[in-house]
Order: C-alpha cells, then sequence, then structure tokens
C-alpha cells in the first residue's frame, strides 16, 4: 500500500521549518510521496491577505528543487476562496483510492480539529500526524481522529516572523534554503 502524506499551509513564505518537517515526516512515516499543498486562502487566517499564489508556488519550487520524493499540488489555489482540508481530502481518496493518506497538522490546530469542517468524514479519511512545536508537551489526538505526533526535528521559526525580519531589512538566509531567500530579495517580497 502506498503510503502518501498531504502538508497543507500557506507556505508564505516556505522556510526550513517546513524541509525539515518534510523530512521526518518521509523517514518517520516512510512515505513514498509527499504532497505540499498551498492554500488559497486558510479558514485560520480569516484576517490575512497571502502573498499572490504565483510567488509563493515559485519560492516553493526553488525550496524543493530536486527533493524527487515531494511534489506540490495547487488544486486549492486553483478552486480559490478558503481552502477546507476536507475538500483536497476527498480528491485524494479518489485519486489514490488504495493510498494510507497522513496529513500534517500543526499542534496549535489540535485542538480544533473536532470543529473542523466535516469532521467525522476527515477522522475516516486520513491519519494526522501532528507537527510538534519546541518545548510543546505531546497531548493525545482527539476522537475520533487518529493520528500521532512526529518526532523529528522541531524547530522555533514561523512564516510571519520571516515576513517581519524582511519588511524590517533583517536577514533571512539561514532560515530557508538560500535561491528562496534570494528570489524574496530579488522579488522585493515582503517589504
Amino acid at each position: 500500500m502506498e503510503r502518501i502524506g498531504l502538508f497543507g499551509g500557506s507556505f508564505d513564505p516556505v522556510h526550513l521549518g517546513h524541509l525539515l518537517v518534510a523530512q521526518a515526516a518521509q523517514e518517520e512515516l516512510d512515505l513514498a510521496r509527499l504532497f505540499f499543498i498551498p492554500a488559497a486562502h486558510s479558514p485560520f487566517k480569516p484576517e490575512s491577505a497571502p502573498t499572490p499564489a504565483p510567488e509563493r508556488l515559485r519560492l516553493l519550487r526553488l525550496a524543493l528543487a530536486g527533493k524527487t520524493w515531494c511534489e506540490i499540488d495547487e488544486q486549492e489555489i486553483r478552486r480559490g476562496g478558503v481552502s477546507y482540508t476536507i475538500d483536497t481530502l476527498r480528491d485524494y481518496a479518489v485519486r489514490f483510492p488504495q493510498a494510507q493518506l497522513f496529513y500534517l497538522i500543526g499542534a496549535d490546530h489540535l485542538a480544533q480539529l473536532p470543529k473542523w469542517r466535516a469532521a467525522e468524514e476527515l477522522a475516516r479519511l486520513v491519519e494526522f500526524v501532528v507537527i510538534p512545536r519546541p518545548g510543546q508537551l505531546e497531548a493525545p489526538v482527539p476522537a475520533p481522529f487518529r493520528g500521532r505526533w512526529l518526532a523529528g526535528f522541531p524547530l522555533g521559526i514561523s512564516s510571519s516572523q520571516i515576513r517581519a525580519r524582511v519588511k524590517d531589512g533583517r536577514p533571512v538566509d539561514h532560515l530557508m534554503p538560500g535561491l528562496v531567500a534570494e528570489a524574496i530579495r530579488n522579488y522585493r517580497l515582503y517589504l
């Protein structure tokens, strides 16, 4: 049975924390493939407008160059509007009916999982993999969801911190792949 990881998020911008999570998930779950799924608009950030999708996709492509087990799935961007996980998971269940699906979720979203759209269906379709924050204690995955915690590489950086650093003129070179940092400078993003 093929094991497929799904990593949704704004990726605004993608950074080393995202890449370390992907690497840990691939190794710990023995994933054949891992799909990065950038959201058109996150339901968790209704007040913020993400950087335009073409820019976020460009940065993701640069960050994932050469990682043959990683792919970018643009379906949420193509759908537009608010991106709901259930819509994406229904698509994967149809496209990969024999696969075991794992959905990466930040630990800060774990308690809200029962309130997600079509929560009961989500619980049937996928096993959740919780991404820990540094120093955060492991909590149980709420019923009826199946899940486990990722062990490797919690890193205390966030896209919002990176955007603030860029806006303040501070360096971000060691927080993301060099090509991503260079593209942010060249395209004058997050200023």
